[in-house]
């Protein structure tokens, strides 16, 4: 993987696990010579990734609309920065350049992206890696969540060999670098057997 996109909340969350496991994720990044695709944000854990993955000499590659500007604030020291019209077009292009995705804490936004990326996988739109990292157990009500879905029938299980988790940087990168995409379960129970 050459090029990782990082969902991460653009405010600093309640305990300071979330801003230093970012900064490991950075250092982890230009140590192994890993772009850092990412939202173009100087504020949040988003910043905190970015500011240490350019410290490190690493490159910083930031994707905002236009609109959010005034409300982020865009980073101006980054590596590459590109403006976009619309949040659709920020998506789409953080999918065409990223060899894979990471979750960090964060807030709507991050679930946003987080959900859409793994339903594309679901579909079939890419096969890239997606991996959460679990700080202090952040995304282990999405996963009791998730398990509640197909519990309930609404997704099958497979559906969670989409993407890896751990709660160390380390581990994810290397859980993403094995990464296989499960063939897919039909989506459509309704479906089976017709």
């Amino acid at each position: 993987m050459r090029k990782i996109c990082v969902y991460a909340g653009s405010n600093l969350g309640n305990r300071d696990s979330y801003r230093l496991e970012a900064k490991k994720l950075g250092r982890i990044f230009a140590k192994k010579n890993i772009d850092l695709i990412y939202g173009g944000s100087k504020l949040g854990i988003m910043a905190e990734i970015a500011n240490e993955v350019l410290k490190q000499g690493g490159n910083a590659i930031g994707i905002m609309p236009s609109g959010l500007f005034k409300g982020e604030i865009a980073h101006q020291g980054l590596s590459e920065f590109i403006e976009t019209e619309s949040m659709h077009e920020r998506k789409a292009l953080m999918n065409e350049l990223s060899d894979g995705f990471i979750a960090l804490p964060g807030g709507i936004g991050t679930f946003d992206e987080l959900f859409e990326i793994i339903c594309w996988a679901q579909i079939g739109i890419h096969n890239k890696p997606i991996g959460l990292l679990n700080v202090d157990e952040f995304f282990t009500p999405v996963l009791n969540l998730l398990n509640h879905a197909v519990k309930e029938g609404f997704m099958n299980e497979n559906t969670l060999s989409l993407f890896v988790v751990s709660d160390d940087a380390a581990e994810l990168i290397d859980l993403m670098g094995n990464f296989t995409a499960p063939v897919m379960q039909n989506k459509w129970k309704q479906l089976d057997g017709k």
